[in-house]
């Protein structure tokens, strides 16, 4: 199946001109139109115009120009069967055996704020339509929707006159999944619900991971929007499926609050979190909190690192390091230690969160909440100015710790945190211990309601003065009845942030 007649139509003109020079160079006919074939035949490629193969010039302000039998017979024809071949002479079409085509750039229409209207002419119909009949028919005919195929392609027809039958069938997967995408963002563009009857996801892979978890388990990376995942690296050696989990989870973190501040995650926990006056002192301050289990951890700090900085996080064994930035001199130390990865990520925008469970998917909108708007206190005593600023950002906090998860915190700095416990005075116990003696006069936040009056009366024996909680428990009388017993003030704040 020599390659003898080829359709060259694209939105992204990357490449096309120097693919049409090779295959017209190979004796290949060459078939376009619109602003392809304006481009082309303005680059002295011959061009044979689809309107001279259709007999019908284009309509509809170009809607339709290769929606007709002679354009969509000759890509779909089979050419084992003699009688789609027979039929082809009869009606005098010639076979085309290379399709070359992307779409209209609606997504990038979108993203530039456009108008519905302007937005819906971006929406392609001959363009889709092309691809999938080629790629329907990837045993007679080869698409290429993806300028980075173009060289190989080329190659190869260069070497054997052909596509061979595995990259056709190669070819036809790529194809099927640009226009399965393309939909999917049509799709997710004009539903009115955040969370529709049927949800269609866009993910493309960017990268192939080392391995899972685990090293029998395979990995990879997908796309779906702003965030680590569109992260830049600038050291280091491959990111691994649990450090991608881990950066995540840091820098959704200190993406909540208010810079300078800094992270350090281990096993999707914060074990350090704190802001200071400058950068150095809030990585200090956090890095206090739990030394030990900050060894081999993922550090997120949510402004631009400085010298002064990468030097405290090169003093300790770290995995990775992202920021909003990072000064050169700050690269120059960082880049010393050979295996630490070092990433530079934009702000996390809210979205939907998904999850696998085996049959399906569990779908949720971001917990944006802070739960500040129904913030009241419930106890006789007020908290202080100072008590309230760390009663915020232990909740903060806390929303980011696996349930149950207890925050004590003072001066803006974690000092202990319990988390993933099944019971809820375990975790509290836990962050005492962690903390020791740094835990008297702190706040205490919990994610979840203290559904007895036993995780507050831990906290306040390991020094807490101040407690921050959701509510709701039909026991709650009988917990801020514990808290004007002890003579601290507690905030409800209406919201919970369970986090599994």
């Amino acid at each position: 199946m020599r390659v003898q007649r080829a359709l060259v139509s694209v939105s992204d003109k990357t490449g096309v001109v120097d693919l049409a020079r090779a295959l017209e160079g190979m004796g290949i006919e060459i078939v376009s139109s619109g602003g392809t074939a304006a481009i082309l035949s303005a680059s002295g490629v011959r061009v044979t115009p689809v309107s001279e193969v259709t007999g019908a010039p284009e309509m509809l302000d170009g809607r339709v120009k290769t929606l007709h039998p002679h354009i969509h017979g000759a890509i779909l024809a089979d050419r084992r069967r003699d009688s789609h071949m027979q039929e082809l002479r009869a009606r005098g079409i010639t076979p085309i055996d290379l399709v070359v085509c992307n779409l209209y750039p609606f997504e990038e229409t979108v993203a530039a704020g456009a108008t519905d209207d302007d937005a819906i002419e971006q929406i392609d119909v001959g363009g889709p339509a092309m691809v999938r009949a080629a790629a329907k028919n990837w045993r007679s005919v080869a698409v290429v929707v993806r300028p980075e195929r173009y060289a190989s392609v080329r190659d190869e027809i260069a070497r054997t006159g052909a596509v061979s039958e595995g990259t056709r069938r190669a070819l036809a997967v790529e194809a099927f999944a640009h226009t399965a995408a393309y939909d999917g963002a049509i799709a997710s563009h004009l539903a009115e619900e955040e969370l529709p009857e049927t949800l269609v996801v866009r993910a493309e892979r960017s990268s192939s991971l080392r391995y899972g978890e685990n090293p029998h388990q395979r990995a990879a990376l997908y796309r779906t929007g702003e965030g680590v995942a569109t992260a830049v690296q600038l050291h280091g050696k491959e990111l691994s499926y649990n450090n991608l989990l881990d950066a995540d989870a840091a820098w959704r973190l200190v993406g909540e609050l208010e810079a300078p501040a800094a992270a350090i995650i281990k096993h999707s926990n914060p074990c350090g979190v704190a802001g200071g006056r400058d950068l150095p002192d809030a990585y200090a301050r956090a890095l206090d909190c739990d030394r030990t289990s900050a060894f081999g951890g993922i550090v997120a700090l949510n402004a631009v690192c400085d010298r002064a900085t990468a030097g405290l996080v090169a003093e300790i064994f770290t995995e990775v390091v992202i920021a909003r930035g990072f000064h050169d001199d700050a690269l120059e130390v960082l880049r010393a230690r050979p295996g630490l990865r070092l990433l530079r990520a934009r702000p996390t925008a809210p979205g939907l969160e998904m999850r696998s469970i085996s049959g399906g998917l569990l779908v949720q909108s971001t917990d944006a909440a802070d739960g500040g708007e129904r913030a009241r206190v419930v106890t006789k005593v007020q908290p202080t100015a100072g008590q309230m600023a760390d009663l915020r950002f232990a909740w903060v906090v806390a929303k980011h710790v696996k349930s149950n998860a207890i925050v004590l915190a003072s001066e803006r700095a974690a000092v202990g945190i319990g988390a993933g416990q099944m019971s809820r005075v375990e975790a509290t116990e836990l962050a005492a211990r962690r903390a020791g003696d740094r835990a008297k006069g702190t706040v205490c936040a919990s994610d979840a309601f203290f559904p007895f009056r036993d995780g507050l009366d831990a906290a306040v024996a390991a020094g807490a003065v101040a407690i921050i909680q959701p509510g709701g428990s039909v026991r709650d009388d009988e917990v801020v009845a514990a808290a004007d017993e002890h003579g601290i003030p507690m905030v409800f704040t209406g919201t919970r942030h369970f986090r599994h």
